[in-house]
């Protein structure tokens, strides 16, 4: 029996959310990693193959070497993380030394595919650009052209409002006002919260030009949760409120997914989130590969993943592949309200030479990402 043993490393603790229902769960990303384990295993069995997770979880701020220097040590050839954008490169530049690869399957920083990009890391998590291109081209397919923005304060919030930015300039789109929401602190439960709250956020937005729909970039979880049903103007809300891009959601049944979900509900006790898809890709991308391969040899199943005849399996409708140019998956988004999916990009009439998948995110043209090799 060949075993092939995969790290799973990620930075978790409980955080406060504006709504209790969006406080992550204890197990995100790491019950679909179980899963994709056992898929593995299925698979795996008719070919002398065992697959072994190695996981382990630290708090934010943490220092990610010890534990990736474990794994390695360990003889996990393959790291999938869910870390920081500056963790995630730590994490990948540790497993260069060693020869080893590492699957992103939780930081979106769009720098991470392009100047911060390295050979041996792999994102299997959407960019920021991709999920902005992907809501962006909805937009447009619903002739919304006018969009307003409004974004938090902290680093993430402008990252996001950026990668808004600059899909409106790629696709179409006018931003015609933006406002900062800036994060003062403030009890979020208290007894008048809801009707100040109430009061608040209208007079907040009472200054932004007329527009089709509001764009919100928070996300910090400081204040996107109160735009919808409180704008000042009746307006859709977007971006990480409202209509929020990603790269799964619980409500998902198209293309088998109902067959996926219903396989994690029994093993995890509730629906898919995104990151937990995420980790069952990156996990099924191994999987994939010694299956193909019929080997466990790291360095076969290597140059089977980075070459053009990988494909992977995800319940999107058609077959994933890596660009070449930075290893991002590519991948359709999934546009969606909190109950039900409303769309998926890309949209019809957004043509590409080589894949359609190919205009969401940063084409080859576009990127700024030059491997050390």
């Amino acid at each position: 029996m060949e075993t092939v043993r995969i790290g799973y490393l990620r930075s978790y603790e409980p955080t406060l959310a504006l709504s209790v229902l969006d406080v992550p769960p204890e197990n995100i990303g790491l019950a679909g990693a179980k899963v994709a384990i056992k898929d593995n295993d299925t698979t795996g069995s008719f070919m002398g193959q065992k697959f072994v997770l190695d996981p382990v979880t630290i708090k934010p701020g943490d220092d990610v070497a010890a534990p990736v220097q474990k794994m390695l040590d360990s003889g996990d050839h393959y790291i999938v993380t869910d870390l920081s954008a500056d963790d995630t490169l730590k994490a990948a530049d540790l497993a260069k030394a060693k020869g080893a690869i590492v699957l992103n399957a939780g930081a979106e920083d769009d720098r991470l595919r392009n100047k911060d990009c390295r050979d041996n890391m792999f994102h299997i998590a959407p960019s920021r650009s991709m999920l902005t291109d992907g809501l962006a081209q909805y937009l447009m397919w619903k002739q919304w052209r006018n969009w307003a923005l409004v974004e938090g304060s902290h680093p993430n919030d402008k990252l996001f409002a950026e990668a808004l930015k600059r899909s409106a300039k790629k696709f179409g789109g006018k931003i015609v006002g933006e406002k900062v929401f800036e994060d003062r602190g403030s009890a979020r439960e208290t007894d008048s919260g809801q009707a100040l709250v109430q009061k608040q956020i209208p007079l907040f937005l009472q200054s932004l030009p007329d527009h089709d729909v509001l764009l919100v970039a928070d996300e910090s979880e400081v204040f996107g949760t109160y735009i919808p049903w409180r704008t000042w103007i009746p307006r859709p809300v977007a971006g990480t409120a409202g209509l929020v891009p990603a790269s799964w959601h619980p409500a998902s049944q198209q293309w088998g997914g109902e067959q996926m979900q219903s396989r994690f509900l029994r093993e995890a006790g509730r629906r898919m989130l995104a990151k937990d898809m995420q980790a069952w890709t990156a996990v099924r991308v191994i999987g994939e590969a010694a299956s193909r391969t019929q080997s466990a040899d790291p360095a076969k199943l290597d140059a089977f993943i980075r070459s053009d005849k990988f494909t992977v399996a995800a319940f999107k409708g058609q077959r994933l592949t890596f660009r070449d140019w930075d290893w991002q998956l590519r991948q359709p988004i999934l546009l969606a309200t909190y109950k039900s999916v409303v769309s998926t990009s890309p949209q019809e009439g957004f043509l590409h030479q080589t894949s359609e998948l190919d205009t969401l995110g940063f084409d080859k043209p576009e990127t700024t990402c030059k491997f050390d090799r």
